[in-house]
C-alpha cells in the first residue's frame, strides 16, 4: 500500500476524531452539571437555580448539536477508508457500536428534545428526570465506544475464523480490564471539561461584577466538582499508566523516550530524541521515579524501546514496531501538566469561594484562559492512546497498513482531507461564536414563576 495513501487516510481519520472529542468531553461534563444544578433548582425552589440551568443549559446544547453533526461523520469512514479493518474485525466492533446508537445515543437525544420542550409543561419530577437520563445517555454513550476502542487495545473475547475476528465472548469485551482504566478516565475528563467550561466563563463575569451572586454560585458549583474531578482523573491515570506497563510497553517507553531496559528505570523531565539512530541527543532524567509510577516502589524493571522492538520482531515477525516518539513523549507532557495545572486552578477556585475572596479578585480575569486546558490534555490523551498503539490498528492482530481499503487513491484522500478541514474549521469558526456570544450574555432575566409553581413552592 503506498505510504502516502496511509498517512493521508491516518490524517482524514485524525481530523475528524480530534475534531468531535472536542465535544463529547463537554457534554459529558455539562449535561451532569445541568442536571445537577437542575436538581439543587427542584429542591430549594431557588429561582436563580432556574435561571443557571438555562443558561448552562443553553451552552450545554450548541455544544451537543455540534457534537452529534460532527460524529456521523466517523461512522462511516470505517467502510470507506478502512474496509479491510471492518471486514477483519466488524464483527466484533461493530456490536458496542449499534449498542451506543440504539439505546445510549436515542436515550440521549430522545430526553434532550423531552427536556427542551418540557419546561412549564411536564410535571417538575418527570421534567429533571429527563436531563438526568440525558447525563446518563452521554456516559453511557461513552461507555460503549470505550469498550469498542479497548478491544482495538487489547483484545479478547474472539477466535480468529477465515482471517476474521469473531465474538465468542461479548462478556469478555465488557470485563476488559482496559475498559474499566479507560472509561472513568474519559469520563471525568469530560467532568473536568464542563467543571473548567463554567468556572472559566463565571470568572469572566464575576471579574466585570455582572449578575454576581448568579456567577458566584456557578463558580462555587464548579469548583466544587473541578476539584473532585481533577483529583480523581490523576488518581485513574496513574492506575492506567500501570496497566499500560503490562498491555502496552512500547506505548509507555516511547511516552518516556526510554530507549534501554531500566532497573530502576529513570524519568525523564526533558528529552530531545534522534529517532532515526535510536539515541537521545540530549536528556534530564530522575533516577527510579518511572519504576515508583509503574509499581509504585522505587525499583522495578521498566523495558525500553530496543528490547521491546526485539521481542516483537520474534514474536510478529520483521518490521518497525516503533511508533513516533517525539508525539508520544510530548503528547504524555502535555497531557500530564495539564492536569496538575487543573488541579491547582480548581484548588485555588475552591480557596476562594471557601473564604469569600472572589469580590474583587484580580485573577479572576486569568480563569477563562483555563478553559483550553482540559481540551488540551484532552486531546493530548487521545494522540498518546492512539498514536502510541502505531503501527497497529488491533494491538498485536492488525497492522494500520493493512486496514487500509485496497481501491483509495491519494487524489480521493487530498480532496476528502482539505474538505473536511474546511467544512469542520467552519463549523469550528460557528461553534465558538454561538458559545461566545451566549456565554457573555449579561442581561438574564429572572424566570417567572407559573402559577402552578407558586402554589408548589409556596
Amino acid at each position: 500500500m503506498n505510504e502516502v495513501v496511509i498517512t493521508l487516510s491516518r490524517w482524514q481519520f485524525a481530523l475528524t476524531t480530534v475534531y468531535h472529542f472536542f465535544f463529547v468531553p463537554l457534554t459529558i461534563g455539562l449535561s451532569l452539571l445541568v442536571a445537577i444544578i437542575q436538581t439543587i433548582y427542584f429542591r430549594t425552589g431557588n429561582s436563580i437555580y432556574k435561571k443557571m440551568t438555562k443558561y448552562w443549559g443553553k451552552l450545554f446544547l450548541i455544544n451537543f448539536a455540534m457534537g452529534v453533526v460532527t460524529g456521523i461523520v466517523m461512522e462511516f469512514q470505517f467502510g470507506m477508508n478502512w474496509s479491510e479493518y471492518s471486514r477483519f474485525v466488524g464483527d466484533i466492533f461493530g456490536a458496542p457500536l449499534a449498542i451506543e446508537a440504539l439505546v445510549a445515543f436515542f436515550l440521549e437525544s430522545t430526553f434532550i428534545g423531552v427536556w427542551i420542550f418540557g419546561w412549564d409543561k411536564l410535571p417538575k419530577k418527570i421534567h429533571l428526570l429527563s436531563i438526568w437520563l440525558v447525563a446518563i445517555g452521554s456516559t453511557l454513550s461513552a461507555f460503549w465506544i470505550l469498550v469498542a476502542n479497548s478491544f482495538m487495545q487489547s483484545p479478547m473475547g474472539f477466535v480468529l475464523d477465515n482471517g476474521r475476528m469473531i465474538m465468542n465472548d461479548f462478556g469478555a469485551l465488557l470485563s476488559n480490564p482496559n475498559v474499566w482504566v479507560q472509561f472513568p478516565h474519559t469520563v471525568l475528563g469530560g467532568y473536568t471539561t464542563g467543571a473548567l467550561f463554567i468556572l472559566g466563563i463565571s470568572a469572566y463575569h464575576l471579574f466585570r461584577k455582572y449578575q454576581f451572586e448568579f456567577f458566584k454560585k456557578s463558580f462555587q458549583i464548579a469548583a466544587v466538582f473541578g476539584v473532585i474531578s481533577v483529583f480523581l482523573v490523576i488518581l485513574i491515570g496513574h492506575s492506567q499508566g500501570q496497566h499500560m506497563i503490562k498491555t502496552q510497553p512500547m506505548k509507555m517507553a516511547a511516552a518516556e523516550a526510554l530507549w534501554e531496559t531500566e532497573n530502576p528505570a529513570s524519568f525523564s523531565i526533558f528529552s530531545i530524541v534522534d529517532q532515526k539512530n535510536q539515541q537521545d541527543v540530549f536528556s534530564i532524567r530522575l533516577p527510579g521515579v518511572l519504576s515508583l509510577l509503574s509499581y509504585n516502589r522505587f525499583e522495578g524493571e521498566v523495558k525500553g524501546i530496543k528490547d521491546i522492538q526485539a521481542d516483537y520482531e520474534q514474536k510478529y515477525g520483521p518490521g518497525n514496531y516503533i511508533p513516533p516518539i517525539t508525539i508520544n513523549y510530548w503528547s504524555f507532557r502535555v497531557m500530564v501538566g495539564s492536569g496538575f495545572l487543573m488541579f491547582f486552578i480548581t484548588g485555588f477556585a475552591l480557596f476562594l469561594t471557601m473564604n469569600n475572596k472572589l469580590i474583587n479578585c484580580k485573577l479572576l480575569k486569568f480563569f477563562p484562559l483555563a478553559i483550553a486546558l482540559p481540551y488540551l490534555a484532552n486531546t493530548s490523551g487521545w494522540l498518546l492512546t492512539e498514536i502510541g498503539r502505531q503501527p497497529w490498528v488491533v494491538y498485536g492482530y492488525l497492522r494500520t497498513s493493512d486496514a487500509i481499503s485496497p481501491n483509495l487513491t491519494i487524489g480521493m484522500l487530498w480532496m476528502s482531507v482539505i474538505g473536511f478541514t474546511l467544512i469542520y474549521g467552519a463549523l469550528m469558526v460557528i461553534d465558538v461564536f454561538l458559545l461566545t456570544k451566549y456565554a457573555k450574555v449579561t442581561n438574564i432575566e429572572e424566570p417567572k414563576r407559573t402559577e402552578e409553581e407558586k402554589t408548589y413552592w409556596e
